[in-house]
Formats: structure tokens, sequence, C-alpha cells
């Protein structure tokens, strides 16, 4: 069961765990990624537990209500989709809606080891906050990874400051605070095998996920969103 999770997670939220992209954003999510990719509102780690994508809304959502929310995200994914050192993927929350997942290298955010934010990913966080200047209607979940060299315990915190690190940034940068989620997953959640170079490259990252909130989805409801 645990390798058929893992091949699920790494075509929906990875499409091809051998991939990376220096350089220039990549938008990923669709053919049988997104198909994949909709059906999954949680992250799915090695022991079954999962970190959830988004905050649960508490009411059921129309059909209607998700075309239009996908309509945003879509428009909003090719926007984001030209970030530097970045990957946008189209996924889906907890309730169901469509959601966008940002994904930072962590070799560009921060130096090894290190919590700090360089100058080059301030940048990249400065044109990330610009795109979403017409989003204030989402929330934002920051999650911090590391790759699986040493304890559980150091990149526990690592992983954290890294992903609290971003969320402060973000909210000196105008994003409220109480739109912010950050979290450390330290290296429970890998998209790709921690045996190779590679692979524990790709999994030093930190994902800033999109997700609609209640507002949103008032509007969508009544037809107002645009």
């Amino acid at each position: 069961m645990k390798k058929v999770l893992s091949l699920l997670l790494c075509a929906a939220l990875v499409t091809g765990c051998g991939m990376s992209k220096t350089g220039s954003g990549a938008l990923i999510g669709t053919g049988a990624g997104a198909a994949l990719g909709a059906g999954i509102g949680y992250l799915i780690g090695g022991n079954g537990q999962g970190a959830a994508i988004g905050a649960a809304i508490g009411t059921a959502v129309g059909a209607g209500t998700g075309a239009l929310i996908g309509n945003k995200m879509d428009k909003k994914a090719a926007e984001l989709a030209k970030l530097e050192n970045a990957k946008v993927e189209k996924v889906t929350d907890i309730n169901g809606l469509p959601a966008l997942k940002v994904t930072f290298d962590n070799g560009i955010l921060f130096e090894v080891n290190k919590s700090n934010l360089s100058d080059v990913a301030k940048a990249e966080l400065d044109e990330f906050v610009g795109d979403l200047a017409d989003m204030a209607e989402t929330n934002l979940t920051v999650y911090g990874h590391t790759d699986n060299t040493g304890t559980e315990q150091v990149n526990a915190r690592i992983s954290t400051q890294r992903a609290e690190a971003v969320a402060k940034y973000l909210q000196g940068k105008g994003i409220d605070k109480a739109r912010l989620t950050a979290q450390g997953l330290s290296f429970n959640y890998p998209v790709a095998d921690n045996a190779t170079a590679e692979g524990r490259a790709q999994n030093r990252r930190v994902e800033i996920y999109i997700s609609a909130n209640e507002e949103m989805v008032k509007e969508a409801e009544a037809g107002t969103l645009n």
C-alpha cells in the first residue's frame, strides 16, 4: 500500500520524481498528473499520516462553485509559471477545491543547514507576493521539507525554521498573518529518493499552497468571483 501511495504522490505532486527545473518556473499538473492530483487533499507520508492542504470550510461546495474557483486558480497558475527557480502545480485541497502548489528549491532559498533567506530568495518571494495582489481571498500554507541527512529532531527544527522564515517574510511584504500557516515536515514527505544526491536536493524544498478561503467560496457561490 505504501508503495502505491508513493507512486501516486510522485505522479500527482511532482509529475515525475526525477524532474527538476532550474532557471525558470515550470507549470505542472496537466494530463495524468492533474487527474491523480485531483483526488489528493493531503500530503501522505511514509507513516500514513497526512498534512492538510488548505483549511476545511465546513460546508459542501457545488460543482459550479468549484469550476469558478478552478478558473481563478488556472489563471493564477499561468501567471506564477514565470517564477524563477520554482515549480507550479495544480492540486486539490481538503475541501475538494482546486488549489495551487508552488515549490521553491531550498538550494535557492537557503544555504546548507541555514534558515536565513538569501537576497536572491527575497527577490523571488517579492515577485511571488506581487503576483498574489489580486488573490486576497486565499490562504497560504508554507511547508518546509528536508532530506533524511541527520536526525529527525534536527531536520524538524530546520524545516520549521525555514517554513517560518518564508511565512514571516511574506507577512512583512503585506500578506495578512491570518492567511498564513507555517509548518516544518522534516524528511517525512520525500518526493525523490534520498539515496542519491539528486534525490536529496529535490527533497530539500519549501512548498507554498494557495487555497480558497471562505470569502472566495462565497464570491464563487454568488457568481461574483472574477
